[in-house]
């Protein structure tokens, strides 16, 4: 039990030191490099902790050599960018003017769902709000609306309490999503006649489509220019 509590205290003692060393960047810019680097940094010193296969010393001098690196490879990064973007990753544009960039968001492995998700979590409703996206290194989407469409209040636009609801969409990466059409008051036969006037005739060529507070429907084409 000596022993344990001995290795315990070793360890926490290990850590605080490497978590201020390292500085707030680990938490403030959390990227994957980072993270990795975390995870690791933790298991070692648990295993320095409790596994009693691992000698003291042999756990200080492998969570020293990490650390070492780690400071080395930040370094290097403040002098080389291209380093830094290798190791980091740069931040990508994922909506441009309203329009959702298809390929962008295949490069970086990111679907409409969760881009619905990161835009809701920013008070955004609707994408055809957004002058542009930006998806961070760290998973962050910045966000910066088109003119005219910051937040404003009732009494600046005088909006009657009956006003209809946020923005919502029906279809994703070329599939309707049912289980909205009825919330919204929308109907299967309403969405294909709109879709044929705005010159669409299948759904799947259709990337995103949402219908807006005024009841219009905002059409974006797969690898094509939105239609109004």
């Amino acid at each position: 039990m000596l022993q344990v509590a001995l290795r315990t205290l070793l360890g926490f003692s290990i850590l605080l030191i490497l978590t201020r060393a390292l500085g707030k960047k680990q938490l403030s810019q959390l990227t994957v490099f980072t993270y990795i680097t975390g995870i690791v940094l933790g298991e070692m010193v648990g295993m320095l902790i409790l596994d009693d296969n691992v000698r003291v010393i042999d756990g200080i001098l492998s969570i020293v050599i990490w650390s070492a690196l780690v400071f080395l490879i930040e370094l290097v990064s403040l002098k080389n960018s291209k380093i830094r973007v290798f190791m980091n990753g740069e931040p990508g544009i994922v909506i441009k003017r309203g329009e959702i960039i298809e390929k962008s968001l295949k490069k970086h492995r990111l679907n409409l769902d969760d881009l619905s998700m990161q835009l809701r979590l920013q008070q955004v409703f609707s994408i055809a709000e957004v002058e542009y996206a930006i998806l961070e290194p760290n998973g962050a989407l910045t966000i910066m609306k088109r003119h005219g469409k910051e937040p404003v209040t009732r009494e600046d636009i005088q909006i009657p309490e009956e006003q209809i609801g946020m923005p919502a969409e029906i279809i994703t990466d070329g599939k309707v999503v049912k289980k909205n059409l009825p919330e919204l008051g929308y109907t299967r036969q309403e969405l294909d006649e709109e879709l044929r006037r705005q010159g669409v005739n299948r759904v799947k060529d259709v990337l995103y489509a949402e219908l807006q507070q005024d009841r219009t429907l905002h059409v974006q084409r797969k690898n094509r220019r939105k239609r109004h």
